[in-house]
């Protein structure tokens, strides 16, 4: 893939800002940086794309994954993939006034393969900013995490500025390829003595090959569930979270234990990559690998970068001023 072939898909405007509505009337893609020109603002800031384009990028991720089955096949995509989000619309009925009426609430995700009851009670043990899935508030809150956690440039190379050869390219879809296939997983939840079955679930599927029998269920149907997060007890009536590429005969969470190791995050649509036996989310796990530039945040695949003196690293090109350009070891009026 050429330089030539590689365009920006992001749009060049949308609604202004939500945290400086008064001094940004819309989004401006900066150059490189990840922020609107106009306000400095990131592009979470900003009213966010749609469903469908978050769908897209979720598809490329889980694509060429053993969780390609969470995604479909676009039509007449030319073998492009969508993610298949579990939505859920629960009705409340409200017996308080003499004509009942009810409540509808419509989750922007939730589980996938599981029943109504054990989602909700998934969804109620979930700290409150991550459980609340719904609304405008939720959904806003959901995608904020998808960007923060799975940037969509450390997956596709044409949506990285900072990719200058055909090498550095190759290296990123060696590093991609990699990763989907070793770490990248998507948590299944199940009530925590329910193990053995989504493990028989697993090897149907194809996604492993299948482990000793003997061995794996002895330890399944042990009696005591052990939070591999927090080191309590998991009751085995109560919903949890499996991780397959950590062995479901091993390892366990409580919803709310679910999270990267670096930055304590709840894994977004518990999207995990498990690696030296730690869940991580998409971004640390990936600068664990390679360097991240501090200006444009995309991965460094050259083996040449700056290092300032605070110890962050960037793009020899992009170790400036994000207004005026001015090197960053030279003081400007920005």
């Amino acid at each position: 893939m050429s330089r030539k072939q590689k365009t920006s898909v992001e749009p060049t405007r949308r609604e202004g800002c939500l945290i400086c509505k008064q001094s940004c009337h819309g989004y401006q893609q900066h150059l490189w940086r990840k922020v609107c020109g106009g306000c400095g603002c990131s592009l979470a800031d900003h009213t966010p794309s749609c469903d469908a384009e978050d769908d897209q990028r979720m598809g490329r991720l889980l694509a060429d994954s053993p969780c390609s089955h969470l995604t479909t096949k676009v039509k007449g995509g030319g073998g492009l993939r969508v993610y298949k989000r579990n939505r859920m619309i629960v009705t409340n009925p409200d017996v308080t006034r003499k004509d009942p009426t009810f409540e509808t609430t419509t989750y922007t995700w939730c589980p996938a393969g599981v029943s109504q009851t054990l989602a909700l009670q998934y969804m109620t043990l979930l700290p409150e900013a991550v459980g609340a899935q719904w609304g405008e508030e939720g959904s806003l809150a959901r995608r904020r995490r998808l960007q923060e956690q799975l940037p969509p440039y450390d997956v596709d190379p044409m949506l990285c500025q900072g990719l200058l050869s055909d090498q550095e390219i190759s290296s990123m879809l060696l590093f991609v390829r990699s990763y989907k296939q070793e770490v990248l997983g998507v948590g299944e939840v199940a009530l925590a003595g329910e193990g053995k079955a989504l493990m028989e679930a697993a090897t149907q599927r194809g996604a492993k090959e299948a482990k000793d029998k003997g061995s794996t269920d002895s330890m399944v149907e042990e009696t005591q569930h052990m939070c591999t997060g927090c080191g309590e007890g998991v009751a085995a009536d109560s919903p949890a979270v499996f991780a397959e590429h950590a062995g479901y005969h091993r390892n366990l969470w409580h919803p709310a234990c679910f999270c990267c190791s670096e930055c304590c995050q709840g894994l977004v649509d518990l999207v995990y990559f498990w690696s030296n036996d730690k869940l991580f989310c998409g971004r640390h796990f990936c600068q664990t690998k390679w360097p991240r530039c501090s200006g444009c945040d995309e991965l460094i695949f050259s083996p040449s970068f700056r290092t300032g003196l605070d110890g962050r690293t960037f793009h020899h090109h992009h170790y400036c001023c994000w207004r005026c350009g001015t090197d960053l070891d030279t003081p400007c009026s920005c």
